[in-house]
Parts: structure tokens; C-alpha cells; sequence
């Protein structure tokens, strides 16, 4: 069962949004709310350019969980200094809320890109994981404590073009290297 879908199309003649729509509504029980505002928990504001996609009340309770509604923001959200390995530090005392949190995480880099190798890295560990992973993912809860209001813009484009980023450190991690 799908409980919230969204139509939208690049300008294009022959497809109208009421045709799409007509014909859903033929096959599913479906109410059309109009204006987007909210899909999936992730808050959409229209703005003149395109639209504004955010999980500020989600990226809240995250915190709140990790019971850090009073820590100390940071600046980035990876220690650059640090390398993380599956072996070093004793085990967490709770595996589950660790497993929670990273997967928590995961879920907001869906408007927080900025989030997403930190969020890759601990999630390596979930597994087995350990205090200084535990530590690190705390580092990203702190950098959100302060950038909570962080969302992702998407622009109108006439523009087609895939654009990808990447990056390798293969020297980097002390478990392959």
C-alpha cells in the first residue's frame, strides 16, 4: 500500500497533471491535497526558483533522542584527524540505540548531503560498534544540533545533464589498507 505519492512533469504538451491524476484515480482510492507541503516527513516549500526540502523537526527529535538537546554545535561534521577502525575502543553499552541513531541518520541525509560520508562511515560499524564510532556519530548529531535548519534546494533547470561527485581514499582506512 503506498500511503503519499507525488505527480509533478518537465513542461510537456502531450501529459497533463489532471490526465495522470484521472487515471490513477480510476485504479486506487486516492485523495489529490493539491499544494505539496509535506511528503514522506520531509517539509516542502515552494520558493520562486524551485523548492526547499527539509527534516528540521526530524533532525530535532534525533537529538532528542540521543538526549544531546544541550550540547555543543560543531563546526563539521567529521573529526578529520580521526581514523575510524572496526577493532579499536571497547564495545558501546547499547548497541541498539547506536544502530537507531545511525539509522536515523541516514534517513535525513536525504535533504543533508552535507551529512552523508559521515553518516556512511559510522554506518560501517553497525555491526559491531565500538566508543569511538559511537563518538563519531555523536560529532554528527552535535553538527547538526547547529545546522538543524539545513535543507536542499532544487532548482528549476533546463538541463538534463547527470552531475556526480566522488571521491577515494583507499590509503585512509587502518582495517584494508
Amino acid at each position: 500500500m503506498v500511503e503519499e505519492g507525488m505527480c509533478g512533469k518537465h513542461r510537456q504538451p502531450k501529459i497533463r497533471r489532471w490526465d495522470i491524476l484521472s487515471q490513477l484515480h480510476r485504479e486506487f482510492a486516492m485523495t489529490d491535497l493539491r499544494h505539496l507541503s509535506f511528503f514522506l516527513g520531509i517539509s516542502v516549500t515552494t520558493l520562486p526558483g524551485g523548492l526547499f526540502l527539509s527534516q528540521e523537526k526530524y533532525a530535532l527529535d534525533i537529538i532528542s533522542c540521543a538526549r544531546m538537546d544541550q550540547c555543543n554545535p560543531v563546526a563539521t561534521p567529521v573529526d578529520f584527524n580521526t581514523k575510524l577502525s572496526a577493532t579499536a575502543g571497547p564495545k558501546v553499552q547499547d548497541p541498539t540505540l547506536y544502530r537507531s541513531l545511525a539509522g536515523a541518520l541516514q534517513y535525513l541525509t536525504f535533504t543533508r548531503p552535507d551529512i552523508s560520508y559521515a553518516v556512511q562511515q559510522i554506518c560501517l560499524f553497525m555491526h559491531n560498534p565500538r566508543e569511538p564510532h559511537l563518538h563519531a556519530l555523536k560529532r554528527i548529531i552535535r553538527y547538526i544540533r547547529g545546522t538543524a535548519h539545513l535543507g536542499l534546494h532544487l532548482h528549476r533547470s533546463s538541463s538534463h545533464s547527470l552531475m556526480a561527485y566522488t571521491d577515494a581514499d583507499w590509503g585512509g582506512c587502518p582495517d584494508t589498507r
